[in-house]
């Protein structure tokens, strides 16, 4: 296979979970008390929200990448 069709495939791949988990979620700990032995910590969630379009982008990014290899 070529290397841009390659790169078609991970990016369709790549577009089709963005639209199905549409963000990206992580635990963040902070520490709120560090004194001596006693130690205190928050767990707080983050989402890092991914658009829509950019998972429409990349599906349609990855066709054109997969066609424009399959013609050469």
């Amino acid at each position: 296979m070529k290397p841009v069709a390659i790169l078609g495939v991970i990016l369709i791949i790549l577009g089709i979970v963005a639209l199905a988990y549409q963000g990206v979620s992580y635990t963040k700990k902070d520490k709120v008390v560090d004194l001596g032995p006693l130690k205190v910590e928050t767990e707080k969630k983050e989402t890092i929200p991914l658009p829509p379009v950019l998972g429409v982008v990349a599906v349609v990014g990855g066709i054109v990448l997969v066609a424009v290899s399959a013609r050469r």
